[in-house]
């Protein structure tokens, strides 16, 4: 199966409180926080969907939500011949449920009556505050060559980092055997933690994720409100999980020291990540 024979739409999380970037999330959502200048970290995952020929994208919304939502409905525009569509959907009270979003997949479950009504194949689901560029149809490709049912997106990064991720082992054919959400540096380097890296390297989770439509849905039903913590680790018993090994650049935006390194590296002479690509536009 190819790319052109499927139909993949975008989930974009819209993030939680973002408490390890304020004072610059107090007044504004974490995907709102600017970046480059002129840019926000929403323009990311919003430019790689383009991109990408991504033309329906579906933004999860909860805290301090105003000038997020009024920057995709100022900036993010398709006119009738594109026949794209970005909707927002921020979190709210129903009678079924009187909670807020709970978590990354409990965001997804609670709006999946009018997720499941859209038209495709394949879901990927973003974070709204990284910093890479990526085609998501390379991803998309690389899930179907082996017919997976869940694809996660994953880099190599040094073990001294590893605390604040997802990580995963693989088998040789890139299928994913295990999953942790976040362990700490003393239980790598104890003799159990010892599976997780490769000279000094773990592989990560970069939050990114793609999932078959009907495996999803399933997905959404086990226990628990998270994707890393929770969805993740219960859908690789069950189901096809590869990984996509992603060598570019790409940055959490998650820490003001985070924040902070990526717009010095913006102003290098040669930077690692740029805004002005015109081959793949932001």
């Amino acid at each position: 199966m190819k790319v052109h024979d499927a139909k993949m739409d975008a989930i974009i999380l819209g993030g939680g409180r973002g408490t390890r970037l304020t004072p610059l999330t107090s007044p504004r959502a974490k995907p709102a926080v600017q970046i480059g200048g002129k840019y926000r970290l929403i323009d990311i995952p919003m430019s790689n969907c383009i991109n990408s020929g991504i033309r329906n994208i579906q933004i999860l919304t909860q805290f301090n939500t105003s000038s997020l939502h009024r920057h995709i409905f100022r900036t993010y525009k398709f006119d009738s011949f594109s026949r794209g569509n970005v909707s927002l959907m921020a979190a709210q009270q129903t009678m079924e449920n009187t909670d807020w979003f709970q978590g990354t997949a409990d965001a997804v479950r609670s709006y999946w009556k009018d997720l499941r009504r859209i038209q495709a194949t394949h879901y990927v689901i973003l974070a709204g505050d990284h910093l890479y560029k990526m085609d998501y149809r390379d991803f998309l490709q690389s899930a179907l060559d082996v017919d997976a049912d869940i694809a996660i997106a994953a880099k190599k990064i040094p073990k001294a980092e590893a605390e604040e991720f997802g990580l995963m082992s693989i088998d040789e054919n890139n299928f994913i055997t295990d999953f942790t959400e976040k362990p700490s540096l003393e239980y790598l380097d104890s003799t159990e933690g010892q599976k997780w890296h490769k000279d000094s390297e773990v592989l990560i989770s970069m939050g990114i994720y793609i999932f078959k439509k009907e495996v999803l849905e399933e997905a959404l039903k086990f226990d628990g409100n998270d994707f890393g913590k929770n969805i993740l680790p219960a859908s690789i018993k069950e189901y096809k999980t590869v990984a996509h090994i992603f060598d570019g650049y790409w940055e959490d935006i998650g820490t003001i020291r985070s924040f902070f390194n990526a717009n010095i590296n913006l102003t290098e002479l040669n930077p690692v990540f740029t805004f002005y690509d015109p081959e793949y536009r932001v």
